[in-house]
């Protein structure tokens, strides 16, 4: 279902100015999908979709195809060189950095496991991570764990 989803959602923002995600939601009920604004949104973030002026004063919503498989090695890199600890109760994680990274690493665990994540916040060796559920958050630790290289 998402994928035939951001497949429309990359047809209609190739065809029309869609700027908000209130326009694109509506075009998406159009279509016949069922979605929330919530939905719309991580959709955005999922396929990396950026505003662009149109020329007349409006902005919309285009795809910038670049190479994924070199930001996700980016992203694991990120990972590998700031995490210090992962640790979860229930469906929140926190996840320990060295000092000043841990902007960078939330970055990288927001594009590394987007399937099991509702919300991150990140201050400056810290990141709060709120899991869809406990077995989530479990599995983000073990995640985070292999690739930063600590048990």
């Amino acid at each position: 279902m998402k994928k035939a989803r951001h497949e429309v959602i990359l047809s209609l923002i190739e065809k029309e100015n869609i700027g908000t995600q209130e326009a694109l939601l509506e075009r998406l009920i159009e279509e016949g999908f069922s979605v929330t604004q919530a939905t719309i949104s991580r959709d955005i973030k999922a396929l990396r979709l950026i505003k662009t002026p149109t020329g007349d004063g409006e902005y919309k919503y285009v795809y910038v195809q670049k190479d994924s498989e070199d930001y996700t090695q980016k992203y694991y890199s990120i990972l590998s060189h700031s995490v210090v600890s992962v640790n979860f109760a229930g469906n929140m994680a926190v996840v320990k950095c060295y000092t000043g990274m841990a902007q960078a690493a939330c970055t990288a665990v927001d594009n590394i496991v987007t399937d099991k994540i509702v919300g991150t916040l990140a201050g400056d060796d810290t990141i709060f991570v709120l899991c869809k559920d406990e077995s989530a958050a479990s599995e983000l630790k073990k995640r985070i764990e292999k690739i930063a290289g600590i048990q």
